[in-house]
């Protein structure tokens, strides 16, 4: 699946799009990290847990999203926006990573 920030494929002919996808993810974390990212921020160390983390709870968004678009018969990804959300309040620290876009079938 080809994956694109932008509103065009280069010197690829988009032939039909077949509208917006998304896909979602959920991180949680526990307190003995928070207590540890807490710790490494005050040292100036960085926060290599959450950044794994964070790297799973993308990947996992970006796969339902391309799911999503080769169900509807898609095989690119236009407009690709990624964005991060804390939901704080009642979730405690758990963070919302959403992926968007445009699924687009292109001619090779």
């Amino acid at each position: 699946m080809l994956l694109s920030s932008t509103n065009t494929l280069g010197n690829k002919e988009i032939i039909e799009y077949h509208g917006l996808v998304t896909g979602d993810s959920l991180m949680g974390s526990n307190v003995y990290k928070d207590l540890f990212s807490g710790v490494r921020d005050v040292v100036g160390g960085r926060t290599s847990a959450y950044e794994k983390e964070l790297e799973k709870a993308r990947e996992l968004a970006l796969d339902s999203m391309e799911d999503k678009a080769k169900k509807l018969g898609g095989n690119a990804i236009i407009g690709l926006k990624i964005s991060y959300n804390n939901l704080g309040g009642t979730m405690g620290n758990t963070i919302l990573v959403t992926a968007y876009g445009t699924a687009v079938s292109y001619k090779d």
